[in-house]
């Protein structure tokens, strides 16, 4: 066996036990959360501080509102950030319990210290807008996207999102984000009044939501597939073997022929499409195929249904 095999060898069993300790031991699942949280909330922080408010444009959310209010009066932008959270984690604590608002306000305690120790002593990592608006929507929707994750927010338009997610489940997240934080952006033309700086604020928050949903979504995004075909048992033999997906065969009839047939239904993910098409022509260039977007998949492979829809 060479080096690179025993290495991911014993990397697999790491993982696999690192994977068994998080599910059986529920102070260790406690503190690798921890361990996430402060660390993305270290990276927001950045991202804030060094790339999107030293290039003095706002981004959405209460962050945006605290680079706003920060150029109108002398509060570090960290520390506007806690003072506008306080009101709505009072109300978070009577819409959604102690534990998440406990979780939520260590989210923000940290993310005010972190942007304001980055302002402090890291300072502007670009002076460029574009990248600072790319890099720093980027990352601080990856910071979010798992914060969220691990079960809690980082408050301010969080909270409010979360709120709005109970009533309106069809709506992802990201795009509740979106919306709020282009009214955000647009307010930050009465401080900047500066053409550049909001479109550069809208670009930073738009990354920011795209990003957001990849991280807390996951790329899950896949096609369902009906075949109708007279050589299905060689095609769901080829699926389970060369793309190691579940087959689910259903009864069908022909509504002219009176005929029965066997329905394969499969959900594959995008990547796996190809393969598919070329498996299902190779075995019977004339199936009936219907291929369909399938956006939001759980079970086995994919997003477990008792996951709480953030």
């Amino acid at each position: 066996m060479t080096f690179s095999g025993i290495f991911k060898g014993r990397g697999m069993k790491m993982l696999e036990y690192v994977k068994k300790l998080y599910y059986s031991n529920r102070p260790f699942r406690w503190f690798l959360k921890l361990i996430i949280i402060t660390v993305s909330c270290l990276v927001y922080g950045i991202g804030v501080a060094s790339f999107i408010d030293s290039n003095d444009m706002a981004t959405g959310g209460m962050v945006g509102l605290s680079i706003i209010l920060n150029r109108w009066i002398p509060i570090t932008t960290g520390r506007w950030y806690l003072i506008l959270n306080i009101p709505i984690i009072i109300y978070g604590f009577y819409k959604f319990g102690h534990r998440l608002m406990i979780s939520t306000f260590y989210c923000i305690f940290m993310t005010t210290v972190f942007t304001d120790f980055s302002a402090k002593y890291i300072g502007p990592i670009t002076k460029d807008p574009m990248l600072g608006a790319l890099v720093g929507g980027a990352i601080v929707g990856a910071a979010m996207g798992y914060i969220f994750k691990c079960g809690t927010t980082t408050g301010g338009t969080d909270i409010i999102s979360k709120a709005l997610r109970l009533k309106y489940q069809h709506i992802k997240t990201g795009v509740i984000f979106g919306f709020m934080d282009l009214v955000i952006v647009l307010l930050s033309s009465l401080v900047f009044k500066n053409a550049n700086a909001v479109i550069y604020g809208a670009i930073s928050a738009i990354i920011t939501s795209w990003i957001f949903d990849i991280v807390l979504y996951g790329r899950d995004g896949a096609k369902l597939l009906y075949i109708i075909s007279d050589n299905d048992e060689a095609i769901t033999a080829r699926f389970l073997k060369d793309l190691d997906i579940g087959v689910t065969k259903l009864n069908g009839e022909g509504a002219f022929s009176g005929k029965k047939k066997s329905v394969i239904m499969a959900v594959i993910k995008k990547n796996n499409v190809p393969k598919a098409e070329s498996i299902i022509r190779e075995e019977d260039p004339d199936a009936f195929t219907i291929i369909s977007d399938a956006s939001e998949i759980y079970g086995l492979g994919y997003k477990s249904i008792f996951a709480e829809k953030l």
